[in-house]
């Protein structure tokens, strides 16, 4: 068993604690404090450099290991986020059609809250069904800047009342 290793890097909307091991990655949450970022675990620096990547607008997709744990039902809920591509959108209703069960749209919110990578597995872009925001661990100010910078909507679309 691999040792679980630790990192923080500093974004534009807070920072990141990233978690992983030789297995992949384990965790990304962000932080509502500030911390120092310290040395970089060697099985953590493609995971960093991505995601600096992804902030300065030049990564639309990750090419990291994930070691994920969930139950079965929550593996498939966020194996199917990963097919949500970068600047798009759909709703939680639709989630579930894509996991075969409409009538599971809370288990599949709640699964998409208890995802352990947000970013990497894209949760952000899941709306509610009236294509409003709603529901990110990370907080809605951080979903909506998420979805801004992949051009998923717009300052117009919240004026005009759409999101």
């Amino acid at each position: 068993m691999s040792t679980v290793q630790r990192a923080f890097l500093k974004t534009p909307i807070g920072f990141l604690e990233v978690t992983g091991s030789e297995n992949g990655i384990r965790s990304l949450y962000f932080l509502d404090f500030r911390v120092k970022p310290q040395h970089i675990p060697s099985c953590l620096k493609s995971c960093i450099i991505q995601l600096e990547e992804y902030f300065h607008g030049s990564r639309k997709k990750f090419d990291l290991k994930l070691d994920l744990e969930g139950t079965p039902f929550q593996v498939k809920v966020w194996n199917e986020l990963l097919t949500i591509q970068y600047g798009s959108t759909i709703s939680y209703l639709e989630l579930a059609r894509r996991t075969g069960n409409v009538k599971a749209v809370r288990a599949v919110g709640g699964a998409n809250g208890c995802n352990p990578v947000s970013i990497l597995v894209p949760c952000h872009r899941v709306l509610g069904s009236n294509g409003k925001l709603i529901g990110y661990r990370g907080g809605l100010k951080r979903k909506k800047w998420l979805l801004e910078h992949e051009h998923a909507f717009s300052q117009r679309d919240l004026f005009y009342g759409k999101l």
